[in-house]
């Protein structure tokens, strides 16, 4: 970004759900000297995080607020917009989380957020009900290959092929592992509608009282 008189910073796209009417919106973000600025670039639609973050850089770069970084030659990025949507994903409370937690909350449903549902094996769940035993994964589209939004790399793609293959397999492992142990197992995708899940989340918490 110019900040004017010669001097630039490093802009960053980020996104804010609204509690109150569920709307996504994209902001963008720098610092000048010690003052962080905040401007914002409208309401997204899309349903995975990563397209709500390239809209966000692309109205942000129509705008004319930011010019484009060249890629470092160690990135493993085939563009500037995948980069920043790997830099800017989280490991956890990624909009599509906020948004079935609330949905939950709003169904009177209490549980907790990012904890290993066997403390002996080190892999987290997003959503946690320890008393049914139900553990909720919310994946997203790229780092567990859906098989409607993923789209390979095109830069390195041996490596992240590799590592989707990776994820997945580590996907299958944690899943078969907790249903060993006697717990039911939800994964969605980033992109689904949130009161379908919603209902399957109700609909297996039933069952698991149900079965007591």
């Amino acid at each position: 970004m110019d900040l004017g008189s010669g001097r630039t910073a490093k802009g960053t796209v980020v996104l804010r759900m609204s509690e109150g009417s569920g709307i996504i919106r994209a902001y963008l973000r720098w610092r000048d000297q010690d003052r962080a600025i905040s401007r914002s670039l409208g309401a997204v639609e899309h349903g995975t995080r990563s397209a709500n973050l390239t809209e966000g850089w692309e109205r942000a770069r129509a705008l004319g607020l930011v010019r484009d970084e060249a890629l470092p030659d160690e990135s493993w990025a085939s563009s500037r917009e995948v980069r920043a949507s790997m830099r800017g994903n989280r490991g956890r409370d990624t909009t599509p989380e906020l948004r079935l937690r609330a949905a939950l909350h709003a169904h009177g449903l209490r549980y907790r957020v990012s904890v290993r549902p066997l403390p002996e094996l080190r892999r987290t769940a997003d959503i946690v009900f320890t008393k049914e035993r139900l553990a909720v994964f919310v994946d997203g589209c790229f780092w567990h290959g859906c098989p409607e939004h993923h789209r390979p790399a095109k830069k390195n793609s041996e490596f992240w092929g590799t590592k989707i293959l990776d994820n997945k397999r580590r996907d299958a492992e944690t899943n078969q592992a907790l249903i060993e142990h006697g717990w039911t197992v939800i994964r969605c995708w980033e992109h689904e509608d949130t009161d379908a899940v919603v209902d399957q989340v109700v609909t297996a918490l039933g069952r698991a009282t149900a079965q007591r």
